[in-house]
């Protein structure tokens, strides 16, 4: 007979349960989430649609994603910032209701990347919005991205 691996080997479970716990400590409710590509190449966003498929969840912990920056906790940005969305993603900062958090995921996210120096390109995030977190990766893993999230709250004093 073969011994059963344990369910959860690389400790996600646990890091998604701390984040869940953290968020009702810090904020006494859901932690809403709006994703803004910004130009990206469209590989942050498969790696956030896998934390919110059946082996991550994250809504079971109380953390999801909006469709409207009116409804945000936190902006989620992907890629460089392009001339074209610029103005878009300043629009969509302002949208958003204080307290308001800014994460830059990714390599494109804190420089440009690749896409740095292109006549297309303004450059990072922070060169539109200011950046509370940046989560490093080409792109990052879903942990990658569960840990940034749990640093960012880390940050945050509770309610």
């Amino acid at each position: 007979m073969r011994n059963v691996p344990p369910p959860d080997p690389d400790g996600t479970e646990e890091l998604a349960r701390a984040l869940g716990e953290r968020v009702r400590d810090r904020l006494g409710r859901s932690l809403s989430i709006r994703e803004v590509d910004a130009g990206s190449c469209n590989g942050c966003e498969l790696e956030i649609h896998a934390v919110n498929n059946p082996i991550y969840d994250l809504e079971r912990f109380g953390i999801r994603f909006v469709a409207s920056p009116r409804h945000a906790d936190v902006l989620l940005v992907t890629g460089p910032v392009t001339v074209n969305m610029a103005e878009a993603l300043r629009r969509t900062y302002e949208a958003t209701p204080a307290p308001k958090w800014v994460v830059a995921m990714g390599d494109c996210g804190r420089d440009g990347g690749c896409f740095a120096g292109s006549y297309a390109v303004v450059g990072g995030v922070q060169a539109v919005v200011p950046v509370d977190l940046h989560i490093p990766g080409c792109p990052p893993a879903p942990k990658q991205i569960l840990a940034g999230l749990l640093a960012l709250l880390d940050s945050v004093s509770a309610r």
